[in-house]
Formats: C-alpha cells, sequence, structure tokens
C-alpha cells in the first residue's frame, strides 16, 4: 500500500469543509453531470485521501473543481477546474521548467507543468478545455495554458485557451512566456 505523505493530508475540519463546499457546487451545477449522484461521488472521495488532498488544492488555489464527467470503463469521476476564470492562484506561469529556466530575467515564481504535477492533477487538454466550454463558457476576462503536443513544445512553443465572443479560440505563445491573466486548468481522475 502507498504511504502518503503527511503534508498531503488533510485534517478532519478541512476535509469536511471541502466535501461541503463540492457538494454545494455539485449541487448548484448539475448540468455538468447529469445522471451522476453526490453519494456515488462522495463514497470515492471519503475513500481516496491523496485524491481529496489535490483536490483541496484545486480548491484552495481558485479553481473551484467540479464532477464533468464518468468514465464508464474505469467506473472514475472526471473533476475539472471550473472557475469563471483562470484560477487565480495559478497565474503568471511559464509553461514548463524549460521554458522557466529559458527566461534571463524576471522570472516567474513556478511553471505550469511543475505546479500541476505537485497538486497531483493533470493539465486539461485542448479536447477537454474545448469539452469544459460546452458546459458554459469559462475564461472569458483570461486564458489558460492547455496541454502541448510534443511537436510544437520541441519547437518553443505551447499552446493556451480562451473563449471570446462566444467563441473558444486555442492559440499559441513561446513556452517561456507568462501573463498575469493567464493561469491553467486542470483534472483528476477520481
Amino acid at each position: 500500500m502507498k504511504k502518503i505523505d503527511s503534508k498531503k493530508k488533510l485534517s478532519a475540519t478541512q476535509r469536511e469543509e471541502l466535501l461541503r463546499a463540492l457538494q454545494a457546487r455539485f449541487e448548484k451545477n448539475m448540468n455538468r453531470h447529469k445522471g451522476i449522484e453526490w453519494s456515488s461521488v462522495q463514497a470515492k472521495l471519503e475513500a481516496d485521501t491523496e485524491k481529496l488532498w489535490s483536490l483541496s488544492e484545486m480548491e484552495r488555489t481558485g479553481g473551484e473543481p467540479d464532477v464533468c464527467g464518468h468514465d464508464k470503463d474505469t467506473g472514475e469521476f472526471i473533476f475539472y477546474d471550473c472557475s469563471a476564470e483562470s484560477p487565480k492562484g495559478r497565474r503568471s506561469l511559464c509553461y514548463d521548467r524549460e521554458g522557466l529556466e529559458a527566461r534571463k530575467e524576471f522570472k516567474p515564481e513556478d511553471n505550469v507543468i511543475d505546479m500541476a504535477t505537485a497538486m497531483g492533477i493533470e493539465l486539461l487538454t485542448e479536447e477537454q478545455y474545448r469539452e469544459l466550454q460546452k458546459l458554459g463558457e469559462f475564461d472569458k476576462k483570461t486564458s489558460s495554458w492547455v496541454k502541448t503536443p510534443s511537436d510544437i513544445r520541441k519547437l518553443g512553443g505551447a499552446i493556451f485557451g480562451d473563449c471570446r465572443y462566444g467563441k473558444v479560440f486555442v492559440y499559441h505563445n513561446s513556452a517561456p512566456s507568462y501573463y498575469a491573466a493567464r493561469g491553467f486548468r486542470g483534472s483528476l481522475r477520481l
């Protein structure tokens, strides 16, 4: 059995507060998870303290995670960051460590890939980002880095998306770039 890092464990109070917040968001946004019962989600949440910690990190950094899918093959529930704008606690970041190290000056504190890994979440792919946008309009004033295909990354680029004029746009920037209005959205399978 895998040992859980004590830093990645929630107190009973933190766990209860998070479960209440997740349940309230789940019940308020039923269009995101039609046919899924909260009791099924809660049972999985209570059984996996490490994933619960990752969800707390998504919540702590402003992601407002919610169930946005169910994998019928694995039985896993899929959470996405559903904050209206890119999570505030995850902005002003280069795409990856290589991009961060390429900056000569004015380096941000961190990068998207390392931060997502430390949180125990995956960066949304372009396909997942477009799926999320079908559930509402997100990133109307901000933008979010998305998982960049290796062929684009090898050439020094990275991709991000936003929603403007009622349409979803995905475009590029150099990986060392960072902006106060660009963060990233993650996903977690439970």
